[in-house]
């Protein structure tokens, strides 16, 4: 970890760029106090301020003020990174922020990598990389059931549950070990019996992880709802209103929307990814008919389908066969215009049916209830006890359930237990580069890269 540069101060604007009331200047490490002793003018230098205290000041370089500023002192250990941290409270201009930072590097700081304030909160023993990786979780939960998710595993849920799996291995491996080191001592020997038993405690509690990845992956990713339809049935003013702003272009004319149109909601704390796609019919022209293209790749792959039907017009051949193409598919009927004079009976359609009025909001409600009834009792989004929604956490709970199999085939072949406490060591070694114990810098570069810089 030499080259992570540990004894450096770093700098960098931790809030968004931009007009707004405050921007933040943050620095952390062993020169913090003595830039800031450089820079803020006020009634107290910051190095002869205490921990957890603001004050008010200003901002001064080289017989230049910059801004009017409140600053605050964090010391080391009792701090984000457990170093001293100064965090310089400027109005929230894109200038005063910038002429502050640089006058900091002026001062002795570099400026920060992505993520490197909280590497090294890692580094420095303050969280775990499991709870590292929950921040950036936190900064991008698009709903309250992934930000509460993410807040658990920041609060050590995950690593908690981790480390009981941890504790099962090293308990097996403690009496392996001592028994392979020393054979003709007269040890207390773990029976055959009690191993099993540990490994396939071991076992159930990573299926209980594994078996929950596709809840993981949804909730990061949200739930696909693609809203598919033949032109003109209201897929566009849908969209519009379930994301409550003109995200899609309505017009009369067929075919306006040629790619996928996207956005994000939150019905009851679940994530939606709503998809509005090309109007499905038969084209020749060539942009329109890659958008159709699209479309039934969408069909495809979605979690939910909106299979939109307009009951002011007759039911058409399109119609007919996007419903007979959906079947079997997790979908529901949205029966739109019904503030039109309606030409047809939607009692004879498949369930489950909701009858709506994009244009005037009406049926909305019904509509999102639904969605997470489909959700619900899909069991995509059930369960209790930590969720896993990294990827690296999937693969490496994989490795660990691979190695502990391995471990059983031993002992059901009657293998030696120096082949058993491999196979025990390799499921170990992968948990505990979970929590970030077994993890070079290649990795940890390659998880901070994807922060923000400032955080």
């Amino acid at each position: 970890m030499d080259n992570l540069g540990l004894a450096d101060t770093i700098a960098a604007i931790s809030t968004p760029l931009g007009e707004g009331g405050i921007g933040i200047v943050r620095l952390s490490g062993p020169k913090a106090l003595e830039i800031a002793d450089k820079l803020f003018q006020g009634k107290i230098k910051p190095s002869q301020a205490s921990t957890y205290t603001t004050h008010y000041g200003r901002i001064s370089h080289k017989g230049e003020f910059i801004d009017e500023v409140i600053l605050t002192v964090m010391r080391a250990p009792k701090s984000y990174t457990r170093e001293d941290v100064v965090e310089i409270n400027c109005h929230g201009g894109i200038l005063p922020l910038r002429k502050t930072l640089e006058a900091v590097l002026e001062e002795g700081a570099r400026l920060a990598k992505p993520g490197e304030f909280t590497l090294r909160a890692f580094l420095n023993g303050r969280i775990d990389l499991a709870q590292a990786e929950a921040v950036l979780e936190i900064v991008r939960a698009k709903s309250e059931r992934a930000l509460k998710n993410a807040v658990n595993q920041l609060e050590g849920g995950l690593s908690h549950y981790i480390r009981e799996i941890e504790d099962l291995l090293l308990h097996l491996l403690t009496h392996l070990e001592a028994s392979l080191d020393f054979p003709e001592e007269e040890l207390e020997i773990i029976s055959l019996k009690e191993v099993k038993e540990k490994i396939k405690e071991a076992k159930t509690k990573l299926s209980s992880l594994l078996a929950r990845e596709k809840e993981g992956r949804l909730l990061r990713e949200g739930i696909m709802v693609s809203i598919v339809g033949r032109p003109n049935v209201g897929k566009s003013t849908l969209l519009n209103q379930l994301v409550g702003r003109e995200k899609a272009i309505v017009t009369e004319i067929p075919g306006t929307t040629r790619d996928l149109i996207e956005d994000w909601i939150s019905i009851e704390g679940i994530p939606f990814r709503i998809v509005d796609t090309a109007g499905w019919r038969e084209v020749e022209e060539r942009v329109e008919k890659e958008g159709i293209k699209r479309t039934e790749t969408a069909m495809k792959t979605s979690d939910l389908l909106l299979v939109m039907l307009d009951i002011s017009e007759g039911l058409k051949r399109e119609d007919r066969k996007i419903i007979e193409d959906t079947e079997g598919k997790n979908r529901i009927l949205v029966i739109n215009k019904i503030d039109l004079k309606r030409k047809w009976s939607a009692e004879s359609l498949p369930s489950p049916t909701v009858e709506i009025s994009a244009l005037k909001g009406i049926g909305l409600e019904k509509l999102k209830k639904l969605m997470v009834k489909k959700v619900m009792e899909g069991e995509i989004m059930g369960g209790e006890g930590p969720l896993v929604t990294n990827m690296r956490h999937v693969e490496l709970l994989q490795r660990a359930y691979t190695s502990l199999a391995q471990a059983e085939k031993a002992l059901q072949e009657g293998l030696s237990e120096e082949f058993l406490s491999q196979d025990l060591k390799e499921s170990l070694s992968a948990l505990k580069e979970i929590r970030g114990e077994e993890v070079g810098e290649e990795i940890l570069e390659r998880i901070f890269s994807q922060f923000c810089i400032g955080k």
